[in-house]
């Protein structure tokens, strides 16, 4: 009879190397043969988009970010390149009976980079970006969510993409938690049994503002963990200063500067105020120096914004 479950994870990986060179006449067909043999039909019928069932809880998303757009840490990277390297060279690695890194969780406050990091690693990588989507997948049936899920690794099974997993504690949390209900334990369950069965040309980044509610055995699936935090004074002006670099103006005003008087914010938050320049300018018709657009701008932050940021925050209405 033969090791059927050792054939379909190399046909599956065939049919992933060939959608990733474009061969899409190959790649059905090798789906059709083994529908015929009815090996994992379900598996396999993923590579037809006429089976919307497979994507009903995935939204793709066109990439637009850069690493290079991206501020972070001298430590994390050079992690996040040698993980990128990892799949960008899979073939050598498997010529040595290694297999690339695929699991990649981020830890961070709100605002700071987690999904913009994800979409820069698709980015990278030349690969879908896919985004779960919960409302789509959390049932209020029995095995509902858990069947859900089993349809989106079974899409992500055949063609080489990034899954995004934001606000992961959705679906993962701490199985021990007596107040949480036995459906969300066997979503867990199902989840860790669907991570370990991903093939490694396929990576699942996942992303949360509240690691202390993931379950424990959640960690050890993602061969790289890495921390987000908020940005210091340091990160929000070599931000800035990559801002002010994009203008041929000359700025007249230092990002060190910008950074101090914004304060403690987010990357998020910072990127509102730099798109808010940018308007500015666009509807000054670039007449305006760019240095008074700036200081108008600072000028707003500090007497409307800040204020009820500082509010919202002491209410509890945000994070931080």
């Amino acid at each position: 009879m033969g090791d059927k479950s050792a054939v379909r994870e190399v046909v599956e990986t065939i049919i992933a190397e060939e959608k990733g060179k474009q061969h899409m006449v190959l790649a059905e067909r090798l789906a059709r043969a083994i529908q015929a043999s009815d090996i994992t039909t379900k598996r396999c019928s993923s590579i037809s988009d006429s089976h919307q069932k497979e994507r009903e809880c995935l939204s793709e998303v066109m990439p637009k970010r850069e690493l290079g757009d991206i501020v972070l840490s001298a430590k994390c990277r050079k992690a996040v390149d040698q993980f990128i390297e990892e799949q960008q060279r899979s073939g050598l690695l498997r010529a040595h009976s290694l297999d690339p890194r695929n699991r990649l969780l981020l830890v961070g406050p709100p605002g700071n980079g987690k999904t913009s990091l994800a979409e820069a690693i698709a980015e990278a990588l030349a690969v879908p970006f896919y985004v779960v989507r919960y409302e789509a997948m959390i049932g209020s049936y029995l095995g509902e969510t858990a069947t859900r899920l089993k349809r989106v690794f079974d899409y992500v099974r055949t063609t080489p993409c990034v899954l995004f997993f934001d606000e992961f504690d959705a679906v993962s949390k701490e199985r021990g938690d007596i107040h949480e209900t036995g459906e969300i334990k066997r979503v867990v369950t199902s989840l860790l049994m669907h991570v370990d069965e991903l093939p490694s040309y396929a990576v699942v980044i996942a992303a949360t503002n509240h690691s202390e509610l993931l379950d424990r055995a959640v960690w050890r699936r993602f061969q790289l963990r890495l921390g987000l935090p908020a940005p210091g004074i340091k990160e929000l002006t070599e931000y800035f200063e990559r801002f002010l670099a994009s203008f041929d103006k000359v700025p007249g005003v230092s990002g060190a500067n910008i950074a101090k008087r914004l304060g403690a914010i987010s990357y998020a938050e910072a990127e509102e105020f730099t798109l808010g320049v940018r308007r500015r300018q666009i509807m000054a018709m670039q007449e305006s120096p760019l240095r008074k657009t700036i200081e108008e701008q600072l000028d707003l932050w500090e007497q409307l914004v800040q204020p009820t940021r500082s509010y919202a925050a002491n209410q509890g209405l945000v994070d931080g």
